[in-house]
């Protein structure tokens, strides 16, 4: 009897996962129709692959990389290298942040340096329309905590109850005695100052903490309004009815296979249209990237669900620990437009077909031997300042573009301005020199065109045919 009991029990429970499985399929193929999710990432060590990246999905369970797969953000302060990446929408959707770890592994600094004498800044972009971004500042949130060692995993919610931000992040620092990750809070209106640290989750003994992140749940879901998922030697789920209030411990994903010492950085998503979420998990031990777990009640450890390897899709490149976003259709618009999988390209000069055009020192001149060097390749984009023309926008600093100013060409970060754009945008016409080839006239001064005199490039009417030979040039792969 007992046999037969328990083998009824192991097919109802079978049945179960399986049209569980089914209503999860179905309300993704329902939402596919809506817009879709952003995640920012970084995709590993060493000074290019921390950085910021992008990658898109319309069902939140298959990823596209874009900017084929490129940065699109890159950190000029501080280490010069940013991980765990976060986004923030303020409540009405007309600004948003990306605040991340000051941190490059491998660039100078290891792990027992980084997080004893790290930097205690976060990095922070802010924007108003989710693709034009500001330079990247610092914010130290972590210089006012005695003995501080680093800051790192930042992450903000807005809270209506002090209606601003908490921002919360991992600081190494000793108290009571003892020396560890804590996850520390401050207020915040604008991620440019912030009141006084308080530690915000101190586990007991020296177990440390540092990746944490908060949702809030609709109102019928579970029996807390928000849950946190953190990565404390396990990943431990807890639930609260106000963000700085009492959170309980509700359990952790070891039910499902997943301890500590196999996964961190936990990250949401809600499925659109539906009381669905992912909860995505870097598998660091491994290196095997992200992987979610589904589940219908965020708030329940043992609603949660690992997939099928064959049933998501991460994309061409590795995710490491970032944040998800549902876009709105609007939001959605932009992001595609402005970082499309466009194909890298050089310029090779036609009368010294051994240089090509390339930034150094943020100078822009032809050089000999580039075919390893990053600067030496752009992403010819839909012209910023109209359609039928180009803009030569950077493979290794995203966001800067050529531009000439008083007809000398220097690589600029894009500020927006319609001035800018003009200056960064060129027609594209058969070269000078040869028409098989190319050249390419100002925007703004169209008796001008891009030439080099002396290595250098610059902007200039063209008149002789030494002139016409300076003017052309090969878009190369």
């Amino acid at each position: 009897m007992r046999a037969l009991l328990a083998r009824l029990a192991a097919i109802l429970a079978a049945v179960g996962l399986l049209l569980t499985s089914q209503t999860l399929t179905t309300a993704q193929q329902a939402a596919a129709a809506d817009p879709g999710y952003l995640m920012v990432h970084f995709t590993g060590e060493g000074s290019t692959n921390q950085q910021m990246y992008l990658s898109h999905s319309t069902d939140g369970l298959h990823w596209n990389d874009l900017n084929g797969g490129g940065m699109v953000l890159r950190s000029t302060v501080g280490t010069k290298g940013v991980r765990d990446p976060a986004f923030v929408r303020s409540p009405d959707g007309s600004k948003y942040w990306i605040i991340a770890t000051d941190l490059c592994i491998g660039c100078g600094q290891g792990w027992g340096d980084a997080q004893t004498s790290g930097s205690r800044n976060l990095v922070v972009w802010e924007s108003t329309d989710l693709v034009t971004w500001s330079q990247p500042r610092l914010l130290n949130v972590a210089d006012a905590i005695p003995g501080a060692g680093d800051a790192w995993a930042p992450e903000a919610i807005w809270d209506p109850a002090s209606n601003d931000y908490v921002l919360y992040w991992a600081t190494n620092a000793p108290l009571n005695g003892v020396t560890k990750h804590r996850i520390y809070y401050a207020h915040t209106t604008d991620f440019r100052t912030i009141t006084t640290p308080q530690v915000y989750i101190d586990r007991p003994g020296t177990q440390g903490i540092i990746d944490t992140q908060i949702i809030e749940v609709p109102s019928g879901v579970g029996n807390y309004r928000y849950v946190r998922a953190s990565g404390d030697g396990q990943i431990t789920l807890e639930g609260s009815n106000s963000i700085l209030g009492t959170w309980t411990t509700l359990g952790d994903l070891s039910g499902v296979g997943l301890s500590g010492s196999q996964v961190e950085g936990p990250m949401w998503m809600k499925f659109n249209g539906t009381n669905q979420w992912a909860l995505y998990l870097d598998q660091y031990a491994t290196g095997g990237g992200y992987m979610p777990v589904l589940t219908t009640d965020p708030s329940n450890p043992a609603a949660y669900q690992k997939q099928a390897s064959t049933s998501y899709n991460m994309g061409g490149t590795k995710k490491r620990h970032g944040w998800i976003m549902n876009l709105t259709a609007a939001e959605e618009s932009r992001v595609l437009a402005r970082w499309p999988n466009t194909a890298l390209h050089r310029l090779q000069s036609f009368n010294f077909q051994d240089r090509y055009v390339r930034h150094t020192n943020f100078d822009v001149r032809i050089d000999q031997n580039v075919s390893t060097s990053e600067d030496s390749q752009f992403r010819m984009r839909t012209g910023l300042a109209d359609t039928g023309t180009v803009s030569f926008e950077s493979v290794n600093f995203p966001g800067y573009f050529l531009r000439h100013s008083a007809f000398d060409f220097q690589l600029v970060y894009n500020d927006g301005t319609a001035g800018f754009a003009a200056d960064a945008s060129f027609r594209q016409v058969a070269g000078l020199a040869d028409a098989t080839w190319s050249s390419f006239q100002s925007y703004n001064y169209p008796d001008r065109y891009i030439r080099h005199y002396a290595y250098e490039l610059k902007l200039d009417p063209i008149t002789t045919a030494t002139g016409r030979s300076d003017a052309t040039f090969r878009v190369t792969s």
